[in-house]
C-alpha cells in the first residue's frame, strides 16, 4: 500500500477546508494578526447563539392584546330594495265617446275626483228620457192591475158565499144538485180571475223593475262620460288629448301616490323570521339622504327563483323629494344580541378561509375564534360568535397562528 497518495490527498482537502470554510482565520494566520482571528471566531460565536435562541421554542412573540366584554346592540337586518310609489292606477275610460276637455299636462298634482276626462254625452241624455218615460208608463199601469185584482178578489169571495148556501140546502133538502154544481163552477171561475189578476199586477211590477234598471243604466252611462282621479296624488302621464275617441279600457291618465311612499325589499329566508310588522326601519337613498318608517308587510310566500320575502316599508314624503325607483339600502331593527365591539383591522382568515379573529386563552396561547358580523361602523365592528369575555389580538395576529405562545401587552376598551 502506497502512503504518499494518501497523505497528499489529507493535505488537500485540510488546504481546501482551510481556504473556503475557514478563510479568515487562515489570513489572519498568514498576516499574525491574532485580532482579527478573534474577531472571527467572536462572530461564529454570535452566530451560534442566535440559532440556538431561534430554535428555542419557548421565546413568545409580543401583540397587542384587548380585553372586551360582549354587550348587548341592537341587532338589524339589512337589505338593498327600492322606493315605490304607496298607489299607482292607471285610470281608463268605461264607454266610447270623444274627449272634450282640455288635457291635464303629467307632474300635475290632483285631488281625489278632481275631473281627468269628459266625453261627448251625444245620445245618452236622450236614452236615460225615453228609459224614465217607460218607467213612468209602468208605475202607471199598478193602480190598474191593482183594481183588477181587487174587483177578482171580491168575485170569488162573493162565489164561495154562493157555494156554501148550496152546501146547506142540498144537506137540507131544499137544493138540487144542480146547483150545488153552479156554484162551484163560479168559485173556479173567480179563482181564475184573481189568478190572472195577480199575474198582470206581477208583469206590472217586473215592468217597472225592468224600466228603473234602463234608467240606472243610462244614470251610470252619463257618469262613465266624467272619469275622475281616485285618490290624491300627481299625473304620471298627460289626460287624454281633445278629440281623441276613447273606447272601454282606452288610457285616460296615470295617477300615482307619493305621500307615504313605500320601500320594497326581499329579505332571505335565513332572516325572514327576524323581521316583524310595526318594526322601526331606516334606509339610506342613492341620493345620501336618509329616512325613517315602520315595517307594514312580510311576505308570507317565497320569490320562486331567489327564495326571498318581499317586506314594505311606509316612510312620509310630504315634500315629494323621494322619488319611485330610487335604489335604497334598508335597515330594519331586529331583537338585539350579544356581541363585541372590536377595530376592523382585528378581523382575520384561517388556513380554511374562514373569517373571525385570533384570541389568547389563559395560557397565553393563541386561539383562532370564527366570528360573524352583526353591525359595521366607521370606527370598528360589532362581531357575535365570542364568548361573554374575550382577549382579541388587535396587532400581531396575522405572524402568530394558532397554538403559538405569545407575550401579550394589554390595552383597555376605548368604545
Amino acid at each position: 500500500m502506497r502512503l504518499v497518495p494518501i497523505i497528499t490527498a489529507v493535505l488537500v482537502t485540510l488546504f481546501l477546508f482551510g481556504l473556503v470554510l475557514q478563510r479568515e482565520q487562515l489570513l489572519a494566520f498568514a498576516r499574525n494578526d491574532p485580532a482579527a482571528a478573534e474577531a472571527v471566531t467572536e462572530t461564529e460565536t454570535d452566530i451560534a447563539v442566535t440559532e440556538e435562541i431561534a430554535a428555542d421554542t419557548t421565546v413568545a412573540i409580543g401583540v397587542v392584546v384587548l380585553q372586551s366584554k360582549a354587550e348587548t346592540v341592537d341587532s338589524a337586518v339589512v337589505l338593498r330594495g327600492q322606493t315605490r310609489a304607496n298607489r299607482q292606477v292607471d285610470v281608463r275610460a268605461e264607454t266610447s265617446a270623444n274627449v272634450v276637455s282640455e288635457p291635464m299636462r303629467k307632474g300635475a298634482h290632483v285631488a281625489k275626483d278632481d275631473v281627468l276626462c269628459v266625453l261627448d254625452a251625444s245620445t245618452r241624455e236622450a236614452s236615460l228620457a225615453e228609459a224614465r218615460a217607460r218607467l213612468n208608463e209602468a208605475t202607471s199601469r199598478v193602480p190598474e192591475s191593482q183594481a183588477r185584482l181587487t174587483e177578482a178578489e171580491a168575485r170569488l169571495a162573493e162565489a164561495k158565499v154562493g157555494w156554501n148556501a148550496a152546501v146547506k140546502l142540498i144537506e137540507g133538502g131544499y137544493a138540487s144538485e144542480t146547483r150545488l154544481k153552479s156554484t162551484e163552477a163560479q168559485v173556479r171561475a173567480a179563482e181564475a180571475s184573481v189568478a190572472s189578476a195577480t199575474s198582470g199586477l206581477e208583469a206590472t211590477q217586473s215592468g217597472i223593475e225592468a224600466a228603473a234598471a234602463a234608467v240606472a243604466l243610462a244614470k251610470r252611462e252619463i257618469e262613465r262620460l266624467t272619469i275622475k282621479a281616485p285618490f290624491d296624488g300627481l299625473l304620471e302621464s298627460d289626460a287624454a288629448e281633445l278629440g281623441s275617441l276613447m273606447q272601454p279600457g282606452s288610457l285616460c291618465a296615470t295617477v300615482i301616490q307619493l305621500d307615504p311612499i313605500k320601500l320594497v325589499g326581499f329579505v332571505p329566508e335565513t332572516e325572514v323570521h327576524r323581521v316583524e310588522v310595526g318594526a322601526l326601519a331606516g334606509a339610506e337613498l342613492a341620493s345620501g339622504r336618509r329616512v325613517q318608517g315602520q315595517v307594514v308587510f312580510v311576505g308570507r310566500s317565497a320569490d320562486p327563483l331567489t327564495r326571498t320575502f318581499e317586506v314594505e316599508i311606509l316612510v312620509d314624503n310630504s315634500d315629494l323629494r323621494i322619488r319611485d325607483g330610487q335604489t335604497a339600502e334598508i335597515l330594519i331593527r331586529a331583537e338585539g344580541a350579544k356581541a363585541h365591539f372590536i377595530p376592523g383591522s382585528a378581523l382575520t382568515l384561517n388556513n380554511e378561509g374562514t373569517l373571525g379573529v385570533r384570541t389568547v386563552d389563559l395560557s397565553d396561547t393563541v386561539r383562532f375564534s370564527p366570528v360573524t358580523i352583526v353591525r359595521d361602523q366607521p370606527d370598528g365592528i360589532w362581531l357575535a360568535g365570542l364568548p361573554d369575555v374575550a382577549d382579541v389580538i388587535v396587532v400581531g395576529q396575522e405572524f402568530v397562528t394558532e397554538g403559538v405562545r405569545v407575550t401579550p401587552t394589554y390595552q383597555e376598551a376605548t368604545q
